[in-house]
């Protein structure tokens, strides 16, 4: 009965039905790409969905994603971030683990590198990283966290930007360091996955003490993130959102540079195109769900990277772009979207533009 079967996935793709009994959800997705730097890559994103108490509806979902790919130039990229919440919403813990042998391609420092410029380089990464928050009162958490990172690089081609004498590229061949540090959140959302009102405002402090010697970096790395989101009716939501990063120390390395461009900010800029020691970037994005298991997003935003100058107006660089949503769990707000978004276009060069493919709403 093929045509009763494709009903059935049909009307359950379709449907607005919700789970209301809280129980666990994975989702498993194939990974599959290509480029002439990698080969074809092959692998899986996974999504575990659950609650650390089923009782009390208050309790936020938490989620543990998992990416494992692998190239046929023998490249690999493994990632597992956990995001879970405890009973009542009193800890929040945040983890990763990563380890990526994969190229990418170098521009240089600063916010007006050039595509002519562009040197493919082999990085290796491995990055521990974890946080507790913990809740001292209603919306404001305190929180401490902690990461160590090792970088190796090496230039896949003589003669390129990266192997020219630059006193703004510092550390060329990689290093290491360990942040340990302190956050301030006050969270006001109602949910932490598909938001659609509420505030939500986090500052972290972070201290790499000069414990690894040499050229590794010793200095402070500050981050702030304000969000806002304001719903119409209950189709319509407009979410706000505006970054600041900024690492401080006698040398920066450029692995350590905030790099302008990703799937949660900037989208259509390569990450790393711009790169410098500080950051700052804001978007603004329209949701619409038509149904409770699709929905539309339209956004657009402004930012740029810059040194220990004085930050200009006239810098910034624009984006904007729209993609589509499919909600695979309507009851706890979870979406796979695909994103398109463009960004400037310097004088003789292509527009920059990208699309992406992500789990869960981009903030």
């Amino acid at each position: 009965m093929p045509s009763l079967a494709q009903m059935k996935i049909l009307k359950r793709i379709l449907s607005s039905e919700s789970d209301s009994t809280r129980s666990a959800s994975f989702l498993p997705l194939p990974a599959i790409g290509y480029s002439q730097e990698t080969g074809l890559e092959f692998g899986i994103i996974s999504l575990y969905s659950f609650y650390t108490d089923r009782i009390d509806i208050l309790t936020r979902n938490s989620s543990i994603t998992g990416v494992a790919s692998f190239t046929t130039k023998k490249q690999s990229n493994f990632k597992l971030v956990a995001d879970v919440w405890a009973s009542q919403n009193n800890f929040h813990y945040l983890s990763e683990m990563r380890y990526k042998n994969f190229p990418f391609n170098f521009y240089g420092v600063g916010d007006k590198t050039l595509k002519a410029d562009e040197d493919p380089i082999t990085q290796k990464i491995f990055k521990l990283s974890g946080e507790v928050e913990k809740l001292f009162s209603p919306r404001f958490y305190g929180g401490i966290s902690s990461s160590f990172e090792h970088h190796r690089f090496s230039d896949k081609e003589a003669g390129g930007i990266f192997g020219i004498a630059n006193p703004f590229i510092q550390d060329r061949d990689g290093g290491k360091v360990l942040f340990v540090g302190l956050s301030q959140i006050s969270d006001g959302r109602n949910t932490n996955t598909y938001t659609t009102k509420g505030t939500y405002l986090k500052f972290n402090y972070s201290y790499a003490p000069d414990i690894f010697g040499g050229e590794n970096f010793s200095g402070s790395l500050f981050k702030a993130d304000f969000r806002s989101f304001r719903s119409f009716n209950n189709n319509a939501v407009l979410a706000l959102q505006t970054v600041f990063q900024t690492i401080q120390g006698g040398t920066v390395p450029f692995y350590l540079m905030p790099q302008m461009g990703n799937d949660q900010i900037m989208r259509g800029y390569y990450a790393g195109r711009y790169r410098d020691r500080n950051l700052l970037a804001a978007q603004a994005e329209f949701r619409y769900r038509f149904i409770p298991k699709f929905g539309v997003a339209a956004f657009m935003g402004a930012g740029t990277v810059y040194g220990t100058g004085a930050f200009n107006l006239s810098d910034l660089k624009p984006n904007t772009g729209a993609g589509i949503r499919y909600f695979f769990d309507v009851e706890r707000g979870l979406s796979i979207r695909i994103d398109y978004g463009i960004g400037e276009k310097r004088a003789g060069e292509e527009r920059q533009k990208g699309y992406y493919i992500s789990l869960a709403e981009a903030f």
